[in-house]
Order: C-alpha cells, then sequence, then structure tokens
C-alpha cells in the first residue's frame, strides 16, 4: 500500500513538473489550475503515504536515506502552499516542482525497507530535531526558487525586454521582500535544529559536538543564512546580492543532504 501511495504521488508531482514548465513559457488558467490541483492532489496522496509509513513504523518516517528524502520534499511542497496562498504566485512552482520532483524521484531509487530504530533513534528528539531542520530546509528551498526569480526578473529589467514573462513576474521588490521573509522563517528553525541536535547528540554519545560532516555543513549553512540576515540588517545588502546568497545557501544544504549519504560517512549517514 505504501509503494503505491508513494508512487500515485510521484506520478502528480511529475504532471505537476511539466505544466509548471509549461507555464514558464505560455502560461494560462488552465495550466494554473493544473498545477495546482496535480500537486494538491499529489500532496495530499503523498500525505497519506507518510502517515501509513508513521503507523506500520510506529515512528516518524525519517530514519534512512528514502524516507528523508520524501519528507524533505513533503515539506517543500508545504511551504509551495502556504506562499502560494499567501501571494498567489503560480510561477514559483516552474522553480520549485522540479525540485519536488527530482527529490521524490531520488527517494524512489534508495532502498524502502522499514527497519527497526537503531538504539541511538529511539529519543524523542528525533521527531522534534528533524521536523525542525527540513521545514528550516524547506524554507530555504523557497527562498532558493524566489532568488532565481529574482535574477530572471532582473534580467528582464536590465534588458528593458519588459514583455511575455516580465508582467507574469513579481516585481524586484516583491522578490526580494519575500525572500527575507523564507530566510527570517527558515533561519529560527535552523538554529533550533541544531541546538536540538546537540542536545541530542549529548544524549546519545555524550558529547555536544563531534565534527560530524552533517554537522559541519549545517554550521557551514547557518552561517551562509547568517551573513545574508547580517548583510541585509547592518550593511544593506538587498536584491541581487541577497538572491545569490540564498542560492549558495541552498546548493550547501543539497551537498550536506546527498553528498554525505553518497559518502557514507558520519554519524549522520542512516538519517
Amino acid at each position: 500500500m505504501g509503494v503505491i501511495l508513494f508512487e500515485l504521488a510521484l506520478t502528480f508531482y511529475f504532471t505537476a513538473t511539466i505544466v509548471s514548465i509549461i507555464e514558464l513559457f505560455k502560461g494560462s488558467r488552465i495550466t494554473s489550475k493544473i498545477i495546482l490541483s496535480s500537486a494538491g492532489i499529489g500532496f495530499a496522496i503523498h500525505t497519506a503515504c507518510i502517515i501509513y509509513r508513521y503507523v506500520t513504523a510506529g515512528h516518524i518516517p525519517i530514519t534512512n536515506a528514502h524516507e528523508a528524502t520524501s519528507f524533505f520534499s513533503w515539506c517543500v511542497v508545504l511551504i509551495f502552499f502556504i506562499l502560494q496562498f499567501r501571494y498567489r504566485i503560480i510561477l514559483l512552482s516552474s522553480f520549485i516542482m522540479p525540485i519536488v520532483f527530482i527529490l521524490m524521484l531520488s527517494s524512489s531509487m534508495l532502498p524502502r525497507e522499514i527497519k527497526p530504530l537503531s538504539p541511538v533513534l529511539q529519543s524523542y528528539w528525533l521527531g522534534i530535531h528533524t521536523v525542525l531542520a527540513f521545514l528550516g530546509n524547506a524554507a530555504f528551498a523557497m527562498a532558493f526558487g524566489i532568488g532565481l526569480m529574482y535574477l530572471v526578473q532582473e534580467h528582464y529589467v536590465k534588458s528593458k525586454h519588459l514583455g511575455g514573462l516580465f508582467e507574469r513576474l513579481p516585481s524586484l521588490q516583491t522578490l526580494d521582500e519575500i525572500n527575507y521573509r523564507l530566510i527570517t522563517i527558515g533561519f529560527p528553525l535552523l538554529t533550533l535544529a541544531i541546538i536540538t541536535g546537540v542536545l541530542w547528540a549529548e544524549s546519545a554519545w555524550g558529547s555536544y559536538w563531534n565534527w560530524d560532516p552533517r554537522e559541519v555543513w549545517s554550521l557551514i549553512t547557518w552561517f551562509i543564512y547568517a551573513i545574508v540576515l547580517h548583510a541585509r540588517l547592518i550593511a544593506g545588502w538587498r536584491g541581487k546580492k541577497a538572491a545569490l546568497l540564498s542560492i549558495i545557501g541552498f546548493l550547501t544544504i543539497l551537498i550536506a543532504f546527498f553528498g554525505i549519504k553518497l559518502l557514507q560517512k558520519g554519524l549522520h549517514v542512516f538519517l
């Protein structure tokens, strides 16, 4: 049952991805409705899949590479719909749904077996730490998409091509403000995730910090977004600089998320 639900969710996300790419070049009310409907149905089925796996495993399904990647993509879609409800920027799907589909496709290629929790994972910190981390990363994924949109819109402004896609994209000011709000949401979540991770590490391994590769990359990511906020509030960095830093920050998240798993190194390899 879980496999069927996952594959159905993947199929609807694929449909939303294809139509969102079409939307980028030739948008209409029909394509917008198809994107939202496909993504919405996919999200509902995906939610059912996660719930099913939770009931089957008896714990939050986030303890192996397949589950973690799937849950990450679920968080990204959740934040996407929250932004869509607030700002009505359907073109954001053209930059976000491909990421969701790639995450889900990657998840589908990873082992899906449900194994008993290792002793170190049998802790109330498991849900707290991981959910905070994934929600924070999902907010940064949205900031990544908004950053890309900002660069595209800036290109149109500088080239003075003020038709077509330019007219359908939000203004540079709006994109910059959304980018900032997403980072102010993601940064506290990441901070709390690191704090809870440190507390969990102390209870599990007797040390607050072990210089695990995931810990190091999480800290690097934290510093990047701290620089973004500091530069914006103190130095007045806005616009393109903030957009570029948002893109760089999310790339470090992907390195930490996938690179460590591929290398099979560190204490976090089972997550």
